[in-house]
């Protein structure tokens, strides 16, 4: 049985959140940052942040994401592409994982 549960290590367990002692539902101090997300982004951002595990791992599907967030699919995919790049999240099928803030501090 074990063998049909997914991986749930970390996709980079060298980078796995540290929750602040500030912490909200989301880190505050994301609001520095939104200005460089597209809405998309910021809107599977927020997903993932509320649906990641104490690690930052969620293994939401992109269409079960879209139609939580009111997205299509391919936008979903589009703005995972983003966050991949701009260093929001990682990412291995079908596992998602937020990064810690630090990272993405540039």
């Amino acid at each position: 049985m074990s063998e049909l549960l997914p991986d749930r290590k970390p996709v980079d367990p060298t980078r796995v959140r540290a929750l602040p002692l500030h912490f909200a539902w989301a880190d505050h101090r994301l609001r520095d940052v939104l200005h460089r997300l597209t809405l998309e982004e910021i809107a599977l951002l927020f997903f993932l942040h509320l649906a990641a595990d104490r690690n930052g791992c969620s293994f939401w599907a992109d269409a079960t994401i879209a139609k939580k967030v009111g997205l299509l699919e391919g936008e979903v995919v589009r703005a995972r592409h983003g966050l991949l790049q701009k260093g929001f999240v990682a990412y291995r099928f079908p596992l998602y994982q937020v990064l810690p803030f630090e990272a993405h501090q540039r």
